[in-house]
């Protein structure tokens, strides 16, 4: 049901009504990023993560901080080349400014889903839907719609009644576009998923934080479904030992494959643009999206 994570509170609007408490967690975190500036000297605390429909409070014995929600500017949960942090797999980055400060809640999943549905549940925008479907541009028109967020989906609900269920699972691809909406440019979601084995785009625009939370929360999908369609659970291995650091050429002692099948395997690795080639010629080293991927085969373990 979608009653799951707001504890029973009827939500109003963020800035609105008492505040109450939605979630709460026990985990690390640090700042990792302080004026723009990536800290080296980061240090975790570790404590309760309580989640309200006005703010995160991160409580440790190095004492407590606080993330207004209304001040968030961003949230990701992907890898990025700080080793330090990836090696703990499921993580968010909550973006203030120029700040980031990153939480490893003990319930990642559960705690996820209820800051999005804090953020976004109940929210309102304009769909279009399906804008695109079998390949075929449609004519449906902007509609007014809200948004409610699940474990894994995002379902928009129509002012007309009908609504979509668009599954993480099932994104391929989201992106940024420029369109006229109600007489006006401005910026919308492009996201192309499937509907009971059909490719559909969905359009979305909405005032700009409503519109960076969706974006955000759908990414999650679009990375995990590239790469669970396309690898092996061997390539997966390989690409993970690279992750962690193992030299390209201890790879196959590694992970207890043949030289040949490994070396296969990086030619694939390269084609799918998740290793770039290095000077010699079974020297490889991971591309952005490899890394984001060996993160999230890590977590799928």
């Amino acid at each position: 049901g979608h009653n799951h994570s707001n504890g029973g509170f009827d939500r109003t609007r963020m800035t609105q009504g008492q505040e109450h408490h939605i979630a709460e967690t026990h985990g690390q975190f640090t700042v990792a990023v302080k004026n723009g500036e990536e800290r080296t000297d980061f240090s975790w605390s570790e404590g309760r993560i309580v989640l309200s429909n006005r703010r995160i409070i991160l409580f440790s014995d190095d004492g407590n901080r606080t993330i207004s929600l209304s001040a968030l500017t961003g949230i990701s949960g992907a890898a990025d080349d700080n080793h330090s942090i990836v090696a703990l797999a499921e993580y968010l980055s909550l973006w203030v400014g120029e700040d980031m400060l990153v939480v490893v809640a003990d319930d990642h999943t559960a705690f996820r889903t209820s800051l999005y549905d804090t953020l976004l549940g109940e929210q309102m925008l304009r769909a279009k839907h399906p804008a695109v479907k079998g390949g075929v541009v449609s004519n449906e028109s902007w509609k007014k719609a809200r948004l409610s967020v699940d474990t894994d989906s995002l379902t928009v609900t129509l002012q007309s009644g009908t609504s979509v269920s668009i599954h993480l699972a099932e994104i391929s691809a989201v992106q940024t576009e420029k369109r006229t909406v109600a007489g006006a440019e401005r910026p919308i979601i492009a996201v192309s998923h499937a509907v009971d084995g059909q490719g559909i785009e969905t359009h979305l625009t909405g005032p700009p934080s409503t519109q960076l939370f969706t974006k955000s929360f759908l990414k999650h999908g679009e990375r995990r479904s590239k790469t669970d369609a396309e690898l092996s659970p061997e390539e997966k291995e390989v690409l993970m030992a690279l992750y962690s650091g193992v030299s390209p050429f201890r790879i196959p002692e590694f992970v207890g494959q043949e030289v040949e099948a490994v070396e296969a395997t990086y030619e694939r690795l390269i084609e799918l643009g998740l290793l770039d080639r290095v000077r010699v010629r079974n020297e490889v080293t991971l591309t952005a999206s490899g890394r984001t991927i060996a993160t999230e085969a890590t977590t799928d373990r």
